[in-house]
């Protein structure tokens, strides 16, 4: 599992969009912390290529993993912290969904949510309701 995070992780760093998408299976799902929707691996190649050569890029990809919960058949479901920026992020801001599958080409991602935290925010919620607070 940690070598598919780390494969895509290398190829984020070096700019390369077709390695990036290659983690990702040809009908995978990807959602941007923004809430951009693209389908397929070909989507996700494309929309990074113009990323990669734009807006991210020189940029560094960190995460560290959370959890992992196996289902059926070689699935799972991967929950990570991360974020990325240029030199390299310091903090892990955002919190990343992953359903991760056991393809012929190995562990794929077929399924990908990224999400971003709101400390502030969620602090207030907690102080003013604490029973929203997680039990984990």
């Amino acid at each position: 599992m940690v070598g598919l995070f780390e494969r895509q992780a290398a190829t984020w760093n070096a700019g390369d969009a077709a390695g990036y998408a290659a983690c990702f299976t040809l009908d995978a799902e990807y959602v941007t912390w923004v809430g951009t929707r693209y389908r397929g691996r070909a989507d996700i190649e494309r929309s990074h290529a113009a990323l990669f050569r734009r807006f991210l890029r020189g940029t560094t990809m960190r995460w560290e993993i959370i959890s992992v919960r196996t289902l059926a058949g070689g699935t799972a479901v991967v929950l990570t912290r991360g974020d990325v920026a240029k030199p390299r992020p310091r903090r892990l801001t955002r919190v990343q969904t992953y359903v991760v599958v056991d393809s012929p080409e190995g562990l794929q991602v077929a399924s990908f949510h990224n999400t971003r935290r709101r400390p502030l925010i969620e602090s207030l919620s907690f102080r003013a309701a604490p029973q929203t607070r997680p039990a984990g």
